[in-house]
């Protein structure tokens, strides 16, 4: 059982389903010293003071966990000592000692157990938590944390219990299926790390009160229809008008209008776009 739906005992429990995070095997308010680092909230503030995002603010304070998104000891093996909860992102962090007495922090694979051997690597073999070229990776493989630039850092399938697929081989480039549903070639110089992301009932979560979201930094956010006209394209008209075509506060479509650059570079990897949530 890896989310807990709570007794009714009070408004705030009614709905509430939480984690019950049987993975984690360290406390959040103990994390590695040498991989944090101090984290300054800007409320949606820039360098003068303006607001420039809205709905920010508040939330409980937390450490930045330094991840290792690289993976550059290569061939160096490590030892899983800990998995643990970050509050910066959706997936659990795995806390790795290497032999060389290095420490690490990696995003954690599902599965993946204190005790275990990582190593990354074009010698490394493809067991789950290993980082592996993507030109020796196996056709098929479940793979998450995937560069998208050689020794750029992972950048794609890092949330809770995303991967993509490892599909085929074309020339210079590596064919991958992102979690989007989206095809693209990536070159096979890229890292990717075997398995998938941990946390995967991550999404299977019910805040149960404003409270929470409060928590997590989020302020309330007050729908454009409920405006008048000079603060939202929807607001204003007599009695409770529909606010008409769903779109911004700066007057950008809701649903179907496309908003990617044109001549964006990478776009020419890709072979097939992502899955469409508006299908006519």
């Amino acid at each position: 059982m890896a989310v807990k739906k709570h007794n009714p005992i009070s408004p705030g429990r009614r709905h509430l389903v939480s984690n019950v995070h049987e993975a984690v095997t360290s406390k959040a308010s103990n994390p590695e010293k040498s991989l944090t680092k101090g984290k300054t909230v800007t409320g949606g503030r820039n360098h003068s003071g303006k607001m420039t995002v809205r709905n920010i603010g508040g939330g409980h304070k937390r450490k930045y966990r330094v991840i290792d998104f690289k993976r550059d000891k290569e061939g160096v093996p490590g030892n899983v000592k800990s998995i643990e909860y970050d509050p910066n992102r959706s997936a659990y962090i795995a806390l790795i000692f290497y032999v060389d007495g290095a420490k690490r922090y990696i995003i954690a694979p599902d599965k993946l157990k204190v005790g275990d051997k990582i190593v990354s690597g074009k010698d490394a073999t493809p067991d789950i938590g290993n980082a592996l070229y993507l030109s020796t990776i196996p056709l098929g493989s479940a793979i998450h944390a995937i560069e998208m630039a050689p020794g750029k850092g992972a950048q794609l399938a890092r949330s809770a219990g995303t991967y993509g697929t490892l599909m085929g081989r074309e020339g210079k480039y590596a064919i991958v299926k992102l979690p989007s549903g989206e095809v693209r070639r990536i070159l096979l110089t890229c890292k990717a790390t075997i398995g998938t992301t941990s946390n995967p009932d991550h999404g299977l979560q019910v805040l149960g009160k404003a409270g929470r979201n409060r928590w997590k930094g989020n302020r309330p956010r007050v729908r454009g229809v409920a405006m008048n006209p000079v603060d939202h394209p929807m607001g204003g008209g007599e009695g409770r008008a529909s606010g008409g075509h769903p779109r911004s506060r700066t007057g950008v479509f809701a649903k179907g209008q496309k908003t990617r650059k044109l001549t964006k570079p990478s776009s020419r990897l890709i072979i097939t776009k992502r899955k469409s949530k508006n299908k006519k």
